[in-house]
């Protein structure tokens, strides 16, 4: 017989994976926090802001903009990156302030919970995970010299 056992040592009887959602609210509203500041004052769709970081270089623009929501794509633009950052699609909450990765590079949708093993090889917690690495790069910015002035450019 089969048995499982989790990183203790200890038998789990293959548990079922459940959202740890006060978690996972936790670092939505740190990441609202977080990336608000480093939004442009008067959003506009289109609109892109570009900041340096440690000599390499991130774009946040505005894909949408709706009276209690902004939809933003962030992503790496240096042309060798040294640690490349997958492109993540944000939703702004600002009614609830939080900010929510529904998108990324590799996914379109981002489902609360994976069964495991899948064909993707996604984690269980993968919606956990890529908001906790935008939560830990959104730190590294505003710790390392973010550069303080933003290089506004309009969209043509």
């Amino acid at each position: 017989m089969f048995r499982a056992y989790d990183h203790s040592g200890t038998r789990n009887n293959m548990r079922k994976y459940h959202v740890d959602l006060a978690s996972l609210m936790r670092v939505y509203e740190t990441n609202y926090a977080k990336l608000v500041s480093l939004l442009p004052k008067n959003e506009k769709i289109g609109a892109l802001t570009r900041y340096q970081v440690c000599q390499q270089q991130y774009q946040i623009k505005v894909l949408e903009v709706t009276v209690y929501t902004t939809l933003v794509e962030v992503y790496q633009i240096d042309e060798k990156p040294i640690y490349p950052l997958p492109k993540l699609t944000v939703r702004l909450y600002h009614d609830a302030r939080v900010a929510e990765v529904c998108a990324s590079q590799q996914l379109a949708y981002i489902k609360a919970k994976y069964d495991y093993p899948n064909g993707k090889m996604l984690q269980k917690d993968e919606k956990h995970q890529l908001n906790q690495f935008l939560s830990d790069w959104l730190t590294f910015c505003l710790k390392n010299g973010i550069s303080q002035e933003p290089i506004f450019l309009e969209k043509n």
